[in-house]
């Protein structure tokens, strides 16, 4: 057996991770400013060559040439998606506000606070207004940031869009590397900022915890006792968490209703009624859904992948601190950065396959390669996991005060390095796995979704049957890979080792937001070539890129669940250690826990229901406004007059922010009054029911959409009598319903699944002495 290092001797070990956190946000921030800086350098000029793939001869109509109608079409989208941004983010930052004001008066006023005795594991009296200073700090911090992730994914989205387009006039690799350039600004940004952010939170807060209020002893029953000094300071910097989670959710929700609505209106009038291709520069609506695509996919997934970096992160932070053997070097209780620096390391490194070592010559190259960096980063990552998690933790490490009692533990009496090493492996493979086998269940390359495709001969009815068939059935292999992983997880480490799982599986987010950034690029891309009218050969290229980037948006879409799920599960570990039931457990049989089993798995459907709803309500005011349009001003249809594009934008944007409020306030409201009105142990019982039921419901609704979308794209390539038959129409059908289901209420919720957990376990402290006499009594919690 390796032993493993002797971390607790080795002087350099503390300043090791420091180095190890800090450079790699610093090379994963220059990385990305050199891929900023590659597309900026793209030569925007449209030039008639031996290679170009257009005609320039041939003048657009509308009398503009195409390098005019190109930038102009451009300019209107990055005009629509600031708009948008802006709006929603005064949104955003009103919440923080008002949110941050009952945050701080609630956790001051608790008395559960100070140090956290090793042989209680329950914290003692102390100064509660501090802590939730610095919580609100923290809270703060992390909105802003997630609000920044957003911002700097949509902003580099829109300005890539245009040069991938250029790009693709002149052929195919120039084409793939604009935008798989574009993904890698806004996915190495953001990871890296995120890391770099909380480091210094932790740095800067540790002078006022540890430094300050260090003493490793405290006095119980009249005798000095252990402590764990990390634990409320922790806690404390979970506030960073709940503000990234809290800003995605608005994200998710907002983004997904906006482009979906502009989707569903454009698809169902134009090319449904009107029978004219998509992004055809006649819908009135084509430009808010080119819009939709950044503010959704691009704002909406950036901001919920930093949001489960911050909760993954802050979950292990806190577990960790329930060890004293981990708690004896600074430098161990810095693994769970230490393992999302790694990451960054090992994405740079695999970047360069796609763009320099193996680019994209020809469209049947480019899903091999987008493929390839997922394999690749999981296969560079493995040994350097191993590495770190020799060099970084103890031989051997026990949680809590008892062990054998203790259900964080698990079922292993001591851990090992060894053991966190499989659990971030698992993690990892399992995220891998499961972005294969949602491929599988979503790309046109395979037969699932040939056979709904098939499916259109007989009309849209057969193809929803099919589509809702196809997406339950493909949660089956990732729950039960999520299941193995929970199992090794928590039989090794604990819930100390599930939260590790989840940083394993997140740890390649940076390529995962890289093609998750590369799919909405291309697709405004074709959106471009379309109403600049460049041509069949240049949409062909588009299109098949877009067409690879729905699979990978799928696959990226299963990576966010699967740690979702985990970090879920490990914040719930956290929040049953916070409310001191770790010892006893929770007791399913209760009838009060029981009861809000129930209700918790309940939750996931009334939250997609009010965001399906929304989207039909937004959508509904969109059909009405394109049909108007194309009623009432005359000469759309032959090209001669311009749509009214500015106001189906205005329409978008105003239900969307309007629509989100109700959806939103559900998810954070339901917790805090589950744990105020009905006890701590309520509450527990409705968190294990919403993430049961989640994460099944999240996966079939994000399958079963992106195989109606490529369904769609399966039989516009020729395929069942292609473009504008019936079966196309078909399709089109299916692929309107699933808009919604997979880009506004499967991928939203993953963030119901984190944010109600870190909710509950940052109010915890809270719930306990603000609880009801009724609701303590109904959940076993002892009177006040």
């Amino acid at each position: 057996m390796i032993e493993a290092a002797s971390i607790t001797d080795n002087a350099g070990a503390e300043a090791t991770a420091i180095v190890l956190i800090v450079a790699s946000s610093i090379i994963g921030l220059v990385f990305a400013g050199l891929q900023y800086y590659k597309i900026k350098s793209i030569d925007m000029t449209l030039n008639q060559t031996e290679e170009s793939l257009v005609n320039y001869d041939d003048q657009p109509s509308g009398g503009e040439t195409h390098q005019e109608k190109l930038k102009n079409i451009s300019e209107a989208i990055q005009l629509g998606a600031r708009s948008f941004l802006k709006a929603e983010y005064s949104i955003c930052a009103v919440f923080l506000a008002v949110f941050g004001i009952i945050l701080l008066v609630l956790l001051g006023t608790a008395d559960n606070c100070g140090p956290v005795p090793v042989s209680t594991g329950v914290p003692q009296s102390g100064d509660c207004w501090a802590d939730a200073g610095f919580t609100l700090l923290a809270f703060l911090i992390g909105g802003v940031t997630s609000m920044v992730c957003g911002l700097v994914g949509m902003l580099i989205a829109v300005y890539t869009n245009v040069r991938c387009t250029v790009e693709a006039t002149r052929g195919w690799t120039g084409a793939f590397n604009a935008a798989f350039r574009g993904g890698a600004v806004m996915g190495f940004c953001l990871s890296s900022l995120g890391l770099l952010v909380l480091y210094i939170v932790i740095e800067v807060y540790r002078i006022y915890f540890v430094s300050g209020h260090g003493e490793e002893t405290t006095e119980v029953d009249g005798e000095q006792q252990p402590v764990f000094i990390y634990l409320i300071f922790f806690e404390v910097v979970a506030g960073y968490g709940l503000g990234g989670s809290s800003i995605a959710l608005f994200g998710r929700v907002g983004g997904g209703i906006y482009t979906k609505a502009a989707d569903v209106g454009a698809d169902l009038v134009g090319k449904v009624e009107k029978n004219i291709p998509e992004d055809d520069p006649r819908n009135p609506a084509t430009i808010a859904d080119n819009v939709g695509d950044n503010v959704g996919d691009i704002a909406g997934m950036g901001a919920d992948l930093f949001g489960s970096f911050a909760e993954s992160t802050s979950a292990a932070l806190v577990l960790s601190a329930t060890s004293t053997q981990l708690q004896e070097s600074y430098a161990t209780m810095l693994f769970p950065l230490v393992i999302s620096a790694m990451g960054i390391l090992a994405c740079i490194l695999t970047s360069f396959v796609a763009t320099n070592i193996r680019p994209v010559r020809d469209g049947a190259q480019v899903e091999t390669v987008l493929k390839t960096q997922l394999v690749l980063s999981t296969i560079i990552l493995t040994p350097l996991l191993a590495l770190v998690s020799w060099f970084f933790l103890p031989a051997d490490f026990t949680f809590g005060a008892d062990p054998n009692a203790n259900s964080i533990q698990g079922t292993a009496e001591v851990s090992h390095w060894w053991g966190a090493f499989i659990c971030l492996a698992c993690g990892l493979w399992a995220g891998l796995f499961t972005g294969l086998i949602t491929e599988y269940y979503t790309s046109y390359s395979y037969s699932p979704v040939k056979e709904v495709a098939a499916s259109s001969e007989t009309g849209a009815a057969t193809v929803i049957i099919y589509g809702l068939a196809l997406g339950y059935k493909s949660a089956i292999i990732p729950v039960f890979l999520f299941a193995l992983t929970i199992f090794a997880s928590f039989y090794l480490c604990g819930l100390y080792g599930v939260s590790l799982a989840a940083l394993g599986m997140l740890s390649s987010f940076s390529i995962g937001l890289t093609i998750d950034g590369y799919g909405p690029i291309t697709d405004n891309a074709g959106g471009l070539a379309e109403m600049a009218e460049l041509g069949e050969n240049v949409r062909h290229i588009t299109d098949t890129l877009d067409a690879a980037g729905n699979t990978t948006a799928a696959i990226g879409k299963g990576f966010a669940i699967g740690s979702a799920a985990l970090v879920s599960l490990a914040l719930f570990g956290a929040y049953v250690s916070r409310i001191g039931a770790l010892e006893e457990g929770i007791n399913i049989l209760s009838p009060i826990t029981f009861a809000f089993l129930l209700i918790g798995a309940m939750v996931p459907y009334w939250f997609s229901a009010m965001t399906m709803k929304s989207v039909g309500i937004a959508a509904q005011a969109m059909v009405m406004e394109v049909r108007e349009q194309f009623n009432t001003i005359e000469g759309i249809m032959e090209g001669t007059a311009k749509p009214d594009y500015a106001r189906c934008v205005e329409i978008s944007t105003r239900a969307s922010l309007r629509e989100m409020i109700a959806p939103s306030a559900l998810v954070i409201l339901a917790p805090i009054l589950t744990g105020y009105l009905f006890g701590v142990f309520a509450l527990a019982g409705y968190l294990a029911g919403s993430l049961v039921s989640a994460v099944q419901l999240a996966i079939s609704a994000s399958n079963t959409g992106g195989a109606w979308d490529n369904s769609k794209k399966f039989i516009e390539q020729g395929n069942f009598n292609g473009k504008g038959s019936e079966n196309h129409k078909a399709a089109v059908v299916g692929d309107t319903v699933g808009d919604p289901l997979k880009d506004t209420s499967g991928p939203a919720l993953n963030i119901v699944m984190k944010l109600q957990a870190i909710i509950s376990l940052v109010f915890a402290a809270s719930f306990s002495r603000f609880a009801l006499p009724d609701g303590q009594a109904w959940a076993g919690y002892p009177q006040n």
